[in-house]
């Protein structure tokens, strides 16, 4: 039996209820933010992002008991993002994925900021296929914009043939000083020490040098860049 492709599904689904609604009238920005629980705005990023509970990562709340993975001391299982308001958000968050309106809510909310860049997961992980799949259609709905997600959710790379071009999906490497794949088109890594690999699509994020902000860099969402490599906090 063939598999059915569900980014397919899914595109083919939102093209017709889009063409069958004006989407500016069906949905505005109090209804799409009632929906998806908010947008978050990181003061190091150039735009905006969104988070889920860092806890409810299939593979990373795995990773985070073990000494020596990127996961190990997570920075979103302790400080402000511990702080009982902020989880409280972030499970609404995570329980609004399940709204047959959250695609279009979440593309809504997206569009009326007018920002080129957005961050999936600054906190969290995708949880399955279907919100893939999800996440797939909001990006080719905010087709201004420029997203980038990083995952540690190894059965994702299965998809990323139907992957919009406006999305940069990134494997993150499990282990600290782990070289990057290259059986994934791009990558993420974090390193102690100057690596061999490192040249010009392996390159150093600048945040470190910058006061903690991503200024004018834009590796992150770049897809010829192959592996942006962070440092080991």
């Amino acid at each position: 039996m063939s598999r059915v492709n569900l980014s397919n599904v899914f595109h083919l689904v939102y093209v017709l209820k889009i063409d069958s609604i004006e989407r500016g009238k069906y949905m505005d920005n109090k209804e799409a933010l009632r929906i998806v629980g908010g947008l978050a705005k990181p003061s190091k990023m150039p735009g905006w992002a969104y988070g889920l509970p860092a806890a409810e990562c299939k593979t990373g709340s795995k990773l985070a008991k073990q000494e020596g993975t990127t996961c190990s001391g997570c920075y979103a299982l302790k400080g402000c993002y511990v702080f009982k308001v902020v989880q409280a958000a972030q499970y609404r968050r995570l329980e609004s994925i399940k709204n047959p309106l959250w695609v279009e809510a979440m593309a809504q909310l997206i569009n009326s900021k007018k920002s080129k860049w957005f961050r999936w997961h600054d906190s969290g992980d995708v949880q399955d296929e279907a919100h893939l799949m999800k996440i797939f259609e909001v990006c080719r709905l905010t087709p201004e914009t420029k997203h980038w997600m990083p995952t540690r959710e190894a059965w994702t790379k299965d998809h990323l043939k139907s992957k919009p071009a406006n999305l940069v999906l990134r494997f993150s490497m499990p282990m600290v000083d782990q070289a990057p794949s290259k059986s994934w088109p791009n990558v993420s890594t974090v390193s102690t020490k100057d690596q061999p690999w490192f040249g010009a699509t392996s390159v150093h994020c600048p945040a470190q040098q910058q006061n903690n902000e991503c200024g004018d860099c834009r590796q992150c969402w770049n897809s010829e860049i192959q592996n942006v490599t962070y440092p080991k906090h």
